[in-house]
């Protein structure tokens, strides 16, 4: 009715949307934080790093794990994803190899294999090598000369240390790590920390390539190509050859 004071809105009823929202970017919705174990030797400060700066709204956990509870962490949903060591074998895992490691041996400092560049088995064949046992400081052992032991020189470089050196085992087999996840594990953001791991730029991260493309021209036609423009270059060679020409004095005619 024309005059009537108008009612204000019921309270409790949502605002009007439109039929159609934008794609939001992860980071604007509320994602589960992202859980990511590690076995020793592997160092997660760069893929941390990358993750703040790309979503630096969402969480990211990283949990060390002991090599014996690798899969269990996994099976158990205790992570989401993890970095094993290989071999790890499951049915129901999807596991991307991601690189090898180099087998080393650590001996005290003064031992006589610190004197080389690289050993073999062969060198190492008298003395008592020590088993890299979960709970016990096998690099305490090794200081105090009960033996000497064989690791991955990612663990040796962690547990660096002056009364102790690591030289490389040349025919020893390497170690490798991967990453591994469940099958079944729904989380949104495995694809994303897989693409910051294997080194994919933001523009080729899945989220960077569902966002809308750029508008082109109104009409639906194609946009003309650029002109190329003068080239400046030649102008400046040219304005150069004259001021130098001019500088020449002139030449002297015979008589």
């Amino acid at each position: 009715m024309l005059g009537a004071q108008a009612r204000p809105p019921a309270r409790g009823y949502p605002d009007v949307v439109t039929p159609t929202e934008p794609a939001r970017d992860p980071s604007d919705r509320a994602v589960p934080v992202l859980t990511v174990g590690f076995v020793p030797g592997v160092t997660m400060t760069k893929w941390r790093r990358v993750w703040a700066d790309r979503f630096p709204r969402l969480g990211l956990e990283v949990v060390e794990l002991v090599g014996s509870d690798q899969l269990d962490a996994l099976m158990q949903e205790r992570v989401d994803m993890c970095f094993v060591r290989l071999p790890v074998e499951g049915p129901r895992l999807h596991v991307i190899p991601l690189y090898e490691e180099v087998p080393v041996v650590v001996v005290p400092k003064d031992h006589p294999a610190s004197l080389f560049a690289e050993v073999s088995t062969a060198d190492l064949s008298e003395e008592h090598l020590l088993a890299d046992v979960e709970g016990v400081d096998s690099f305490d052992l090794v200081a105090g000369g009960a033996g000497v032991l064989v690791v991955p020189q990612s663990i040796a470089r962690s547990h660096n240390r002056r009364d102790l050196v690591y030289r490389p085992v040349s025919d020893a087999p390497s170690t490798r790590v991967a990453l591994a996840w469940l099958q079944e594990n729904p989380h949104e953001m495995i694809e994303e920390f897989i693409g910051i791991v294997r080194g994919r730029t933001a523009n080729s991260s899945r989220s960077a390539r569902t966002a809308p493309a750029a508008p082109g021209p109104r009409d639906g036609s194609t946009a003309p190509a650029r002109r190329p423009g003068p080239d400046t270059n030649a102008g400046r060679a040219s304005a150069h050859q004259r001021k130098a020409a001019a500088r020449r004095p002139p030449k002297r005619r015979g008589r």
